[in-house]
């Protein structure tokens, strides 16, 4: 069976258990090698998306990430959900480092330009999916430190004391 990588959101299993109901967490693990970093400018959840890019530069590059056991029906459901058919996203293989081996998964990566801030409210769900799934808390807490977009209502006007 297909093994699917997340890395953002869907690490969550309560939420990939909504969007593919019929692919069981296999194990987690790390992309090395790679980085996570943001695209585009405000194609989704009110700032930049979450995706990967290799970085052999950087010997400490590496992402953490969830695998799942995709069948076709759940892969196409995912397909929907991440706007394949709109361009929003592409497909990739890459070797995901378990503590079992190399396995090979496909990912979704953002077909745009790398950039632009994600939103608080993004951050802290891909955090949050991150500490459900058993990412390391550094990793984690990077995640919750990161630069965002501040989506929120800015800070309230004094009140007249009239």
């Amino acid at each position: 069976m297909p093994i699917y990588a997340a890395y953002a959101s869907n690490m969550d299993p309560a939420q990939m258990l909504q969007r593919a109901p019929h692919s069981p967490m296999h194990s987690t693990g790390w992309l090395c090698g790679w980085r996570l970093t943001f695209a585009g400018d405000d194609i989704g959840w009110e700032g930049s998306l979450a995706t990967v890019t290799e970085d052999r530069d950087d010997v400490d590059a590496r992402v953490f990430v969830v695998l799942y056991d995709v069948p076709d029906e759940d892969e196409r459901n995912l397909d929907q959900w991440e706007g394949t058919e709109l361009g929003v996203h592409r497909k990739i293989r890459a070797r995901v480092d378990t503590a079992d081996g190399a396995v090979l998964a496909w990912l979704y990566v953002i077909d745009g330009y790398e950039g632009g801030l994600p939103s608080a409210r993004y951050l802290g769900v891909m955090a949050d999916a991150a500490e459900v799934a058993g990412a390391p808390a550094d990793y984690v807490q990077r995640l919750r430190l990161h630069e965002a977009r501040n989506v929120g209502p800015g800070p309230a006007a004094p009140l007249d004391d009239d």
